[in-house]
């Protein structure tokens, strides 16, 4: 039988970390969950502190390697960080972070409203300077932090749910709105978010109940933490509710056009995002799925506009055999624009270079069925270091 491997809290080996730079080893929570791959970055001091709140650790033996290695070679851990500058997915990263630190101390403070309102005004500038970069990051989720998936399926349900508001046409306010509700509808459970997304086995009965009344407790941390806004609050109460049988917690049939939308947007993310027992369903079938449930209604329609029928970060198929991954949705003078992975033969192809799937050869034949093979893509592969 195989001894457990030994793990040492974070902060006993920050001889090893410099902010910025990046880390030579995994991060863990202290169930031994993926929080940060080796490469990843942590920020700041703010980033190490939300760490160390989930408990996080690092395996002995990668604590040993990386000692032994800098101790022949002499190498500091900050020079790269002397010449890197920062980029828009280091704030994105760095949002991550700041959402899981407030959502874990939720409810303590009468005056949280107002950093939960700066963060939704801070996310929806994250989004409009690079939409589509905004997209790619929910759509292609392969990192396997699924310890994160609570905070991480907030944030992207907040761009779709903004992005189909915007469609609507809902004026500014509404559009905020719709941001606060989909960062906060889950603040009850994202803990329990995170165990269930790795969880082999079904629901247990206890955290059916949880998950059954966590509208109604999210909606109660926010009144705690000072929220007062009557159409937010009621977003989050009925984002569960829907007509005829199966809507909870209390089996409303007639909900708010926000908590509506808030409700299909919630359900299409989550198909879409991966667990560590399943993959994620393609987004041309949840959208067709999402289309028939809502018998074509303008929620639906206006979700499925604005992300696109090939959202960025999905993986297709091109005519001339090439599989390719999404970057830019297709607009008013302009295809679709991807970016090839690997040849007709299934070889890499180095660069990931532009095609553009107005051109024939480049035409997009479908969703990439086969993803055997496939690199893991980072979006500094295909976006390149976007200033922030």
């Amino acid at each position: 039988m195989n001894e457990p491997v030994r793990r040492v809290p974070l902060v006993e080996v920050s001889d090893l970390l410099a902010p910025g730079a990046p880390l030579p080893f995994r991060v863990l929570d202290a169930q031994g969950r993926l929080l940060l791959a080796d490469g990843q970055r942590i920020a700041d001091a703010r980033q190490l502190s939300a760490l160390m709140e989930r408990g996080a650790c690092v395996e002995w033996p990668d604590v040993e390697r990386v000692r032994r290695e800098r101790g022949a070679v002499g190498v500091d851990p900050g020079i790269e960080h002397a010449v890197r500058r920062e980029t828009l997915f280091d704030r994105w990263e760095q949002f991550v972070w700041k959402l899981d630190t407030l959502l874990r101390v939720l409810g303590r403070d009468a005056g949280q409203v107002v950093d939960i309102d700066a963060l939704a005004t801070q996310f929806i500038g994250l989004v409009d300077r690079e939409v589509d970069a905004a997209l790619f990051l929910g759509m292609r989720q392969d990192d396997r932090r699924f310890a994160l998936y609570g905070i991480t399926h907030a944030m992207h349900t907040a761009t779709v749910v903004l992005l189909a508001a915007r469609t609507l046409g809902w004026p500014l306010a509404a559009q905020h709105r719709m941001v606060l509700a989909a960062l906060t509808m889950n603040a009850a459970i994202v803990e329990l978010q995170g165990r269930m997304a790795e969880q082999a086995d079904p629901p247990t009965k206890k955290q059916i109940e949880t998950i059954r009344a966590h509208p109604q407790a999210s909606a109660d941390l926010l009144r705690a933490s000072g929220v007062t806004d009557a159409d937010w609050l009621a977003a989050v109460e009925e984002h569960h509710e829907r007509p005829g049988p199966g809507g909870y917690p209390r089996g409303v049939q007639a909900t708010s056009d926000a908590a509506h939308l808030l409700r299909a947007a919630d359900v299409f993310m989550a198909k879409v995002s991966p667990r560590a027992l399943r993959a994620p369903m393609v987004p041309q079938q949840a959208a067709r799925q999402l289309f028939q449930e809502e018998g074509g209604g303008p929620i639906a329609g206006a979700l499925i506009k604005a992300i696109g029928v090939h959202p960025p970060g999905d993986l297709v198929k091109l005519k001339n055999g090439e599989a390719a991954i999404v970057v830019q949705r297709a607009a008013p003078g302009r295809a679709t624009q991807v970016a090839a992975l690997l040849d007709a033969r299934g070889k890499v192809l180095s660069g990931a270079p532009r095609r553009d799937t107005a051109k024939p050869d480049f035409a997009i034949a479908g969703p990439l069925l086969d993803r055997g093979g496939l690199p893991r893509v980072l979006p500094e592969q295909v976006y390149g270091l976007l200033e922030p």
